[in-house]
């Protein structure tokens, strides 16, 4: 089965007033437009239009019941248009995850309260491939002999930080560092470093220090904004992506892209927000351990078609671009397909067939499989992962 399904834009307040609408080519609300979701998470599910009125968390359950269909996706895809910084933040892993959500129902803390660290007992790795020029994106803690470079350059208002990251053991001087700048112990060296990086200059650092003016202007005096200098400054062209295991630190900075996660909405944050910040919690999930950026590049499946796959078993991404040619897509189960480009034709096994144009989206259920995209566009299609 085919069926078209969409969702209305979440108005978070670091949300874009014009990309979603720039690609979806209508005119802007006027409101700050963040995300739209495709799938079942009960936070925001997406409309089936199969003229029941339903949403995808209970059309699936209901039609589970009659075909070979999932009661629930494992994965959430998304459009995501950052106009302002996210908060830096980290995922548990599954068990931490499952000991975490354990814990604190146990403790009878509500779920939806502000101070609830872990909201259902899953992991949330995630993949974001930029559709903008670029999408820039904070992810991992860079290289330590770097970042000491950076913080050299500083001054002496620098020196409180530049100690905390002497040491032999990368992984414990990173984490002392954010453990300290974060716990409220910091607040005057945090001041004064983030004045020394707006009045700074360097070469090697040129766009980490911009970036830093630019977090300091939108969040001021958060301590974040020195966490933000500790990690991989990220530029992707179209096409290019991320992937953010367990662990990671990370901040979507500014851009359009297509975002595709497991089904959670576990995180914790670690800066540039006003929210509720759990250091110790946060510091027992992060993976300190100085990295490259965390880059996820696709392999190629045949012209035309590329697959974004980290290895987990949540979800896989599919790129499909179209000119002309038709391209056939085997599918590992029931997938979600979405248009970001021109106008393209997707085409089950039964027959029959969608036209999707950028912004719109279709479930397609395994038993149609493969499916043939033509016209001339692009296409991604969330599915499963390889178990």
């Amino acid at each position: 089965m085919l069926t078209r399904i969409s969702n209305t834009p979440r108005d978070y307040a670091w949300g874009s007033t014009t990309l979603i609408a720039g690609l979806e080519g209508r005119a802007p609300s006027g409101r700050p437009e963040a995300e739209v979701w495709f799938g079942d998470h009960p936070g925001s599910p997406s409309e089936v239009h199969d003229g029941t009125g339903r949403t995808l968390d209970d059309w699936l359950p209901a039609q589970a019941a009659a075909d070979d269909v999932p009661a629930k996706l494992p994965f959430l895809l998304k459009l995501l248009a950052a106009g302002a910084p996210l908060s830096i933040q980290v995922h548990p892993s599954k068990a931490q995850a499952e000991a975490g959500f354990a814990r604190e129902e146990a403790a009878g803390v509500p779920r939806d309260a502000g101070e609830r660290n872990y909201r259902d007992d899953n992991h949330k790795p995630e993949v974001i491939v930029a559709l903008s020029d670029p999408f820039v994106a904070l992810a991992g803690l860079r290289d330590i002999r770097a970042t000491r470079r950076l913080f050299d350059g500083l001054g002496a208002d620098a020196a409180p930080l530049r100690a905390h990251l002497d040491g032999t053991d990368a992984q414990e001087a990173l984490r002392s560092t954010i453990g300290w700048l974060l716990g409220g112990d910091a607040r005057t060296d945090v001041h004064r470093i983030i004045g020394a990086a707006a009045s700074a200059s360097s070469d090697e650092f040129a766009d980490e220090l911009a970036l830093a003016a630019r977090l300091a202007e939108a969040y001021p005096g958060d301590p974040g904004v020195v966490v933000a200098l500790l990690m991989n400054l990220v530029s992707l062209r179209p096409g290019e992506a991320v992937f953010v295991p367990a662990g990671v630190l990370h901040a979507y900075v500014a851009g359009l892209g297509v975002e595709l996660m497991a089904a959670s909405d576990n995180v914790l944050r670690g800066g540039l927000t006003p929210k509720h910040i759990d250091v110790d919690e946060l510091l027992s999930l992060v993976d300190a351990a100085p990295s490259p950026p965390p880059r996820l590049a696709p392999v190629e499946l045949e012209p035309g078609v590329e697959l974004f796959d980290a290895g987990v078993p949540d979800f896989a991404l599919l790129h499909v671009e179209v000119g002309g040619a038709s391209a056939t897509v085997a599918l590992r189960g029931t997938a979600i397909a979405l248009a970001t480009h021109g106008t393209v034709r997707v085409t089950g096994a039964s027959g029959e067939g969608i036209e999707l144009t950028p912004g719109q989206a279709i479930l397609a259920t395994a038993d149609e499989a493969p499916l043939v995209v033509a016209g001339s566009g692009e296409l991604f299609i969330a599915m499963p992962g390889d178990d």
